[in-house]
């Protein structure tokens, strides 16, 4: 997999941080992003993530957390986030049809 090179404004500060998204790595300046400029990471044609699919940071030995669009998330080195269909619609069930 090869690295993309994304460049976010940190107020002046510079930093290099290594995160995953739907197992692409990816390179941030940003020490913290909201979930809607993590998902403006993924450049064309993989992003951005969409209003349709839910944003997960992954969180080891635990339950993974839903990243609402204004929440702020900390960011480190490894980081690993995943995306998911935001509805998923159910087919009918035998007795309906």
């Amino acid at each position: 997999m090869a690295t993309e090179d994304v460049k976010t404004a940190d107020q002046g500060n510079q930093h290099d941080i290594r995160i995953q998204i739907d197992r692409v790595h990816y390179e941030v300046t940003a020490l913290a992003m909201t979930g809607i400029q993590l998902r403006a990471v993924p450049p064309p044609p993989q992003g951005p993530i969409g209003a349709d699919r839910d944003l997960f940071l992954v969180v080891p030995g635990g339950t993974d957390e839903k990243i609402a669009d204004d929440q702020p998330v900390k960011l480190h080195n490894g980081m690993r986030f995943f995306t998911a269909p935001a509805q998923i619609n159910p087919g009918q069930s035998g007795a309906d049809a």
